[in-house]
């Protein structure tokens, strides 16, 4: 009876594997808000990895550990962080467009390997400024998994609602 048992837990295991192989592992995850201020007032926090600080919702481990280089919100410019509670990781601007947009590669080297693109994009909306937050990859098989067993989607665009409400905060206080 056990090995029945035992059988079938595995050949449920093997069958739930397969069908998360089968899944898209690319995803895409992109959320918006108005800010009432103008794009070049908001540019800095989104180029800037130590104004990024005052607002991102992944800053909430005191004890985070970074290192800074590159030309301040300039292509090249990075910060690499270790963190118990984010893992490890660098994030680098690949892209500026003053008052635009900002394109970033996120690697994460722990808990899992991750290669991402971000992008942070500025469009003037009526008074203020619609940023557009975005995050896309391929999250290979550890990806895949995730995202069958929690929504990403809610917890990822979440953490961005979060993130652009705080930096609406920021931006509108001054």
């Amino acid at each position: 009876m056990v090995l029945k048992v035992l059988a079938g837990l595995i050949v449920a295991i093997v069958l739930f594997l397969g069908y998360v192989s089968t899944r898209n592992g690319h995803f895409k995850y992109e959320r918006s808000g108005v800010i009432n201020a103008k794009p070049e007032a908001i540019y800095p926090y989104v180029s800037q990895f130590k104004l990024g600080q005052q607002w991102s919702p992944y800053e909430k481990d005191p004890d985070t550990k970074r290192t800074f280089g590159g030309p301040e919100g300039q292509a090249h410019s990075f910060e690499e962080f270790e963190s118990k509670q984010m893992g490890s990781g660098r994030i680098e601007i690949i892209q500026v467009i003053p008052n635009q947009q900002v394109d970033l590669r996120l690697q994460m080297f722990k808990p899992f390997p991750a290669d991402n693109r971000v992008t942070y994009k500025l469009a003037p909306e009526g008074e203020g400024t619609r940023l557009i937050w975005s995050m896309e990859g391929d999250g290979g098989f550890m990806g895949k998994l995730m995202a069958t067993l929690i929504d990403c989607e809610k917890m990822i665009g979440g953490q961005f609602d979060e993130g652009i409400a705080n930096l609406k905060r920021v931006v509108e206080k001054k």
